[in-house]
């Protein structure tokens, strides 16, 4: 395996693990609880450390499928026949699109329940639109519903369902929502029925790290979250002092873990800029000048990524 090869594999290695941890620490229930407070309406204004446990369970993180036939999975317990959410065997299946993280929600009430899935993105895809994605998905939660949540004809007991997208390097911050609505064209029949079921939440986070007041509250915990600026105490801190947010093992192991990687991706990045200015013919003071480094440090670069000849 030669040097660019090995360079390319363990980049995407280092991606996929930062990405791995990201939903990992997107998916602990304080932080969860807070994005629920900003984008479902029942839980609006309501403080996170109490809708921490509305959340049931703990919720599933990169196992259960999107497609279509494999959400769900049967199994008999004392005789009967159970249907729940399909989170066996991930690995024998590795090519699977997985949601990111996928979770049951209980309401004020204490009887309805609603299904949150969170999905977190790198960057806004070029390859298809990401509304598009988040229609699919938030169409499979409903429909994989059947004989797990709801049986036979019984459609009123569908569960309202919520897509949130969490969208990286976003030019601004920003968030939509995207819901049923009924527009009557002739008559105005009032038709039964939820026009609540479908929610698709689109949230952007810029690059900058905004300001912490109530309009941007969400968003900097976010971005402090996924940021791969920031140092793990810088993290910690804002998580502990602004937010209030127990920081236990778990969350310390994750920020620190992607503390690491973004680092390493950033090198990667850097040296790949390097090479590339390097095989265009830039000289090594011209390059560490424009990559703010010293030559000594360019020249290492160099040293290490170019080919060794036969």
């Amino acid at each position: 395996m030669d040097t660019e090869i090995k360079n390319a594999v363990s980049a995407a290695d280092e991606d996929a693990q930062y990405d791995e941890k990201a939903k990992r620490l997107l998916g602990n229930k304080i932080i969860l609880a807070h994005i629920l407070v900003k984008t479902i309406d029942e839980f609006k204004g309501m403080n996170p450390n109490d809708a921490v446990s509305c959340i049931e369970g703990e919720p599933f993180i990169s196992v259960v499928p999107v497609e279509p036939g494999l959400t769900n999975i049967e199994k008999e317990k004392n005789g009967q026949r159970i249907v729940g959410l399909n989170t066996e065997n991930a690995e024998i299946h590795e090519g699977l699109i997985r949601f990111d993280i996928i979770f049951y929600v209980r309401m004020k009430d204490g009887i309805s329940q609603v299904i949150v899935n969170v999905e977190a993105q790198k960057d806004e895809p070029t390859s298809y639109h990401i509304l598009n994605r988040a229609v699919f998905y938030v169409s499979r939660l409903v429909s994989s519903q059947k004989e797990r949540d709801f049986v036979g004809i019984n459609y009123n007991d569908i569960k309202r369902v919520f897509s949130i997208w969490v969208c990286m390097n976003m030019d601004e911050n920003s968030m939509a929502y995207v819901h049923l609505v009924k527009d009557d064209l002739l008559g105005a029949y009032p038709w039964k029925g939820g026009l609540d079921l479908l929610n698709i939440v689109l949230i952007g986070i810029a690059d900058e790290l905004p300001e912490h007041d109530d309009k941007y509250e969400m968003h900097r915990l976010l971005s402090t979250l996924l940021s791969m600026e920031l140092s793990v105490d810088e993290k910690l801190g804002i998580m502990e002092k602004e937010y209030s947010i127990a920081v236990d093992d778990r969350i310390r192991e994750d920020v620190s873990a992607m503390c690491n990687l973004s680092q390493g991706i950033r090198d990667n990045t850097l040296a790949e800029v390097i090479m590339t200015m390097h095989e265009k013919g830039y000289s090594s003071v011209q390059i560490a000048e424009i990559v703010k480094k010293t030559i000594e440090e360019v020249e290492a670069v160099i040293k290490k990524r170019e080919p060794v000849l036969a």
